[in-house]
């Protein structure tokens, strides 16, 4: 357009380089889906469903930007420059906004309205930042993790050999985002985590879980959080280097995989402590893990409790707050009710807890279609309609099991798992009752 930008101005009548300006501020860290989320038709319904969302992620597949599709498929409903300054202001776009209107008074509510929270990008670490204060791209950051060439974890891992260690392989297991392999660096053993797209996620999306976890693990170190040594990215393959854990997962040592003996009611009950531990320091420092699960706490070779996989992690300025997302992550069988209508809240990394304190109680896998009921988290119903007690469930492989705090662990189990987040304890709460239960126990 030749002539100026009003707020009248149609939002169709953009032209391609002041919206690709604003995808600039919008495809990063997708902040278009916020904007999706809150366009709403006259009737005030929302005009964009999960099926529109999700052909607009398809775009970055394409080469394509969403913010640019989202804006020509909005503007043909004659909206105007005036209604997306609004959404970009009231999400938080600041910058964005006065692309199109400078000199309009914006609300940068962020900054102190206590009445909400929206998700807040973590701020860039100072070492993650490029000489000339260009955060980059190509993961070229200078941090105190070790950079690796793919060349030479590919060498230390067997060419990322798929035999498991226990048939003679570097394979340690894989998940939803990739594939672990052990190997040897130095005289000292790592686990090589390799991102691949083993589920229904784009090559975008993986790039953004690697971007996470380095940065989480940058700001966030902890005792009970796994350690990262280094991460390669000069290829079209991310893998992260962690700390090797030679007892593997909670989920694999209470599985008895691979003939390990089971885990004795102290072990369990030391690994509980170590998983809230490292929970209550994520919240205490402004982080939802949004994947807490049996599978990603790992255990060292003494059984101290690491949290593990920072890819879905978010940073919240003001943590006790809800916010919503488009993108429904995590595993079902551990998911809030909220979680599952899209809330990111750190009420629900505590019912993923209660499922896992159930787990650590019985010994049962969270899921199990041959069982009933296939929902580890659905005995609570049973338990609570008097059809069966919490000694039925109780893991029969344990000798040493002190029924009566394992009574108490349930109790609290079942308060994490309450369908009403604000119903639920916080993680001081839960830290709490765990330390009187121990003191009770070691009486």
């Amino acid at each position: 357009m030749d002539k100026s930008i009003t707020p009248a101005t149609y939002v169709r009548c953009l032209n391609f380089g002041l919206l690709r300006q604003l995808a600039d501020f919008l495809d990063p860290l997708e902040g278009w889906r916020r904007i999706a989320v809150d366009i709403k038709t006259p009737s005030g319904e929302p005009r964009y469903t999960q099926l529109h969302i999700r052909r607009f992620e398809g775009c970055f597949q394409m080469g394509k930007s969403p913010t640019c599709e989202l804006l020509h498929d909005w503007g043909t409903t004659n909206c105007t420059v005036s209604d997306l300054v609004d959404l970009l202001d009231r999400n938080h776009f600041v910058a964005a906004a006065r692309l199109l209107i400078p000199d309009q008074m914006y609300s940068l509510k962020d900054a102190d309205d206590k009445s909400y929270s929206v998700f807040q990008p973590p701020t860039m670490p100072s070492s993650m930042v490029l000489k000339g204060g260009q955060t980059n791209d190509n993961q070229d950051w200078e941090t105190d993790f070790r950079r690796f060439s793919f060349d030479e974890l590919k060498r230390i891992t067997g060419n990322f050999n798929e035999q498991p260690v226990s048939a003679g392989g570097y394979k340690l297991g894989e998940g939803g985002f990739g594939v672990v392999y052990k190997a040897c660096i130095n005289g000292k053993l790592v686990a090589v985590k390799k991102l691949s797209n083993m589920v229904d996620v784009s090559i975008q999306e993986l790039k953004a879980q690697f971007d996470q976890e380095i940065q989480t693990l940058t700001t966030c170190r902890h005792e009970n959080l796994v350690e990262l040594i280094g991460f390669a990215s000069d290829s079209d393959h991310h893998c992260l280097v962690y700390m090797y854990m030679p007892n593997g997962s909670l989920l694999d040592r209470l599985a008895c995989l691979d003939g390990t003996a089971p885990l004795s009611w102290s072990v369990r009950f030391r690994i509980a402590c170590g998983t809230v531990n490292g929970i209550k320091y994520l919240h205490e420092n402004h982080h939802v893990h949004r994947d807490i699960k049996s599978a990603n706490i790992l255990l060292s070779d003494s059984f101290e409790t690491k949290l593990s996989d920072f890819g879905l992690t978010r940073a919240f300025e003001k943590c006790a707050r809800t916010v919503m997302t488009e993108r429904i992550v995590g595993t079902t069988a551990y998911m809030a009710p909220e979680a599952l209508r899209g809330e990111i809240t750190i009420k629900s990394d505590i019912f993923s807890l209660g499922v896992v304190f159930l787990e650590i109680i019985t010994g049962l896998p969270p899921v199990d279609e041959n069982r009933d009921p296939v929902l580890l988290l659905d005995i609570k119903e049973e338990i609570e309609d008097e059809e069966k007690t919490v000694s039925d469930y109780i893991d029969k492989k344990m000798e040493d099991c002190d029924s009566s705090t394992a009574q108490e662990m349930y109790s609290l189990a079942s308060n994490c798992l309450n369908q009403l987040k604000n119903k639920r304890p916080d993680i001081k709460k839960v830290m709490l009752d765990l330390e009187k239960m121990g003191s009770i126990y070691r009486s």
